[in-house]
């Protein structure tokens, strides 16, 4: 696929970028010394694909992260070279397990080990195998982001003779990849290993055997095949494919890959995939390790075992670019990926994008909405939206009103911002429909009222009376004024815990948003009458 032009930029940002902080342009730097030294006249970025499953949180996690070197690589170089986003799916690896996501399980029981590539559909889509369909989410998948990629079949790199020459110099490299590989094994893997996976000329599938012999001159290797028959065959033309970690390094040699990311789980493997790919003749990527995602109690996310969050529940509740922000945050730190971390990611890119446009140059690389954009934040449909109200805020509203639709949330928007309506904010209305939905789904299950106690509800009813002058007033600092004064002068202390206590008596939940701004949104007469009904204890169970 073609390059695509780099959006008009500010020519400072060109400049800027020399010294850009941010880590897609500390990595993206190593890729320009690379080509430097190496004078080669054009990048390549590979990210790797299982299609035993299909696509997920952590595919999009690579890709994007990728896009976001790559970006920052084409500004260092003022888009002079080319580059490349090579998506590669490993399609020819032989079904080890059959998925639980599958249909029918048992149906597919004749065909383990065989290439994924000869594995039946069993989707009922029109797709002719079960890695043509799984390979056809993942592009739709991509596409639907607007990722710019090439993809890459295992398969048809193999049958196609496209690893031919990298394949061949394996098997002159044989007894030296085998001294790198052997004392990673244990006595009786040692005893069976061969880089090299044949598939089967009577059965079809991907053989785990020893090479009787291996001819270098002839690009052969000979193995006993499953009913005990010697074989001979050549390892190109798609008759074998490699063992993973071998084939991680062939892969880089034969694409020319100048740069990978991968989970932490890789690291340890990390100096095989680059001793085999300099002894396959080309220098080893430039590597970019990430950390894993943790699920609400800390454990690694994992998905067979289905705990964490998938990227279509977080894209149920929040818009794709708050996805992508958190991916771009710290991704060597282990974070969690659970539901309670969605409305500050949605908040923090709208303050991001709102920030873009006061930023100079080298701030404005620094920000991630440069990097969530491929450097333009107001490309796309959401891109720099008008957003006058936070998604913690609406969230509040949902509560208080007890909205089930948008248009009970626009009846107190449109009184908060003059003029506002659905059709003049679209971005903020469809933050609006993710309020309702997150709160009804995370929030309103866990809500927990208390009673006030004697000395907080002296409290209320003094800021009751004291919020009465202001009822009409959209003044969210004077409220928030009003508000911190009851409570000083309550004598509650710390004065956090009279906030603290706003929240759990008026809204059954620990925290909030900033409580003027909230009564601001939500009115204040109707801000009285929730202090009255809860004084009362309606809210109690």
């Amino acid at each position: 696929m073609p390059n695509t032009q780099l959006p008009a930029l500010d020519p400072a940002l060109f400049d800027a970028a020399q010294t850009a902080r941010a880590w897609p342009f500390e990595e993206a730097r190593k890729i320009v010394k690379r080509l430097e030294k190496s004078g080669k006249q054009e990048a390549v970025f590979e990210t790797g694909y299982g299609p035993s499953g299909l696509p997920h949180i952590g595919t999009f996690c690579e890709v994007a992260r990728t896009t976001m070197v790559r970006t920052a690589f084409r500004l260092l170089t003022r888009d002079e070279i080319p580059t490349r986003l090579i998506c590669f799916s490993d399609d020819m690896d032989g079904m080890r397990k059959i998925p639980d996501t599958v249909p029918d399980p048992k149906a597919l029981e004749p065909y383990l080990q065989l290439p994924l590539t000869a594995v039946p559909n069993p989707f009922g889509s029109d797709h002719d195998s079960f890695a043509d369909h799984n390979n056809a989410m993942l592009c739709r998948f991509l596409d639907a982001y607007g990722f710019d990629y090439e993809f890459a079949s295992a398969t048809d790199y193999y049958k196609s003779g496209k690893f031919d020459e990298a394949l061949l110099h394996a098997v002159e490299k044989f007894d030296d990849i085998m001294k790198v590989m052997l004392p990673t094994l244990g006595p009786e893997r040692q005893a069976t290993y061969s880089p090299f996976l044949p598939i089967s000329p009577s059965s079809g599938r991907v053989l785990y055997v020893p090479m009787k012999h291996v001819d270098a001159k002839a690009g052969t290797i000979t193995f006993d095949d499953e009913d005990g028959t010697e074989i001979t065959m050549s390892v190109t033309g798609g008759n074998c494919k490699m063992q993973w970690k071998p084939d991680f390094g062939m892969r880089w040699a034969a694409l020319g890959v100048d740069f990978e990311m991968f989970g932490k789980d890789h690291q340890s493997n990390q100096p095989i995939y680059d001793r085999i790919c300099k002894i396959l003749g080309a220098p080893a990527p430039e590597h970019y390790v990430y950390e894993l995602f943790l699920d609400q109690n800390g454990q690694k996310i994992s998905k067979s075992k289905g705990n964490g969050i998938s990227i279509d529940e977080w894209l149920a509740y929040a818009p794709t670019e708050s996805l992508a922000l958190f991916v771009y945050q710290k991704p060597r730190a282990a974070k969690k990926l659970y539901f309670d971390v969605i409305p500050r990611a949605v908040d923090e890119y709208y303050q991001f994008v709102s920030a873009y446009d006061r930023q100079s140059a080298a701030e404005r690389l620094e920000n991630p909405a440069f990097h969530i954009h491929s450097g333009n934040p107001h490309e796309g449909e959401h891109g720099s939206p008008n957003m006058p109200l936070t998604f913690s805020l609406l969230l509040n509203l949902v509560s208080a009103a007890n909205a089930e639709d948008k248009a009970v949330l626009w009846g107190f928007i449109s009184r908060y911002v003059p003029g506002a309506t659905p059709q003049s904010h679209p971005e903020l209305d469809r933050l609006a429909g993710y309020a309702i939905r997150y709160f009804a789904d995370f929030v309103k299950p866990n809500k927990t009222f208390r009673a006030a106690t004697d000395t907080e509800r002296k409290a209320f009813e003094a800021l009751s009376v004291a919020l009465e002058p202001l009822e009409g007033s959209t003044d969210a600092e004077a409220i928030q004024n009003v508000v911190y004064e009851i409570g000083k002068s309550a004598g509650i202390e710390p004065l956090r815990d009279w906030f603290k206590a706003l929240y759990q008596v008026l809204l059954g939940q620990d925290q909030g948003p900033r409580f003027g701004s909230f009564v601001a949104l939500y009115g204040v007469a109707e801000t009285r009458q929730l202090i009255a009904q809860a004084l009362n204890g309606d809210f109690l169970s």
